[in-house]
């Protein structure tokens, strides 16, 4: 039924409400699970200003993708932990063509979101995740309803 599972991740409830659950389902149908998520570039001059500021000894950590890289590993224990085969993707710019960029690259047989930011107008003046992903994703998406 399903042999790659993509999901994507930013570290908040409803992204950790959709590893979850991409997980649980992972495990079921012995999928392997490709977690993304996306930063924006971060001006070097910024970066210079906290490595300054950074002990000596941790100033080669600061970089753009080190939050993300730090979210992408709490939800890969998630899958580890319940025994789900899983790889992860820190991707430069939006999250939407990040997930559809990995999707495509695994040739992925489902893709999971969370649901926020798909209610109201605001979905349809800026777009959101879980909207774009379902319009151009190139197989089946599943998006969790999250509280």
């Amino acid at each position: 039924m399903f042999r790659s599972i993509v999901v994507g991740t930013d570290g908040s409830n409803t992204a950790g409400q959709a590893v979850r659950q991409a997980v649980d389902l992972a495990k079921s149908v012995g999928a392997s699970l490709e977690l993304v998520s996306a930063y924006e570039p971060v001006p070097a001059q910024r970066l210079s200003e906290e490595r300054r500021d950074a002990p000596e000894d941790l100033q080669w950590a600061i970089n753009p993708r080190e939050e993300v890289d730090a979210t992408l590993e709490a939800a890969a224990e998630i899958a580890r932990e319940a025994g789900v085969a899983v790889n992860v993707y820190p991707r430069l710019g939006d999250p939407a063509d990040a997930i559809l960029d990995v999707a495509e690259e695994r040739e992925a047989d489902l893709i999971v979101v969370g649901n926020k930011g798909m209610t109201g107008a605001k979905r349809f003046l800026l777009g959101s995740v879980p909207n774009k992903v379902s319009h151009h994703a190139p197989c089946s998406v599943l998006i969790i309803r999250t509280t």
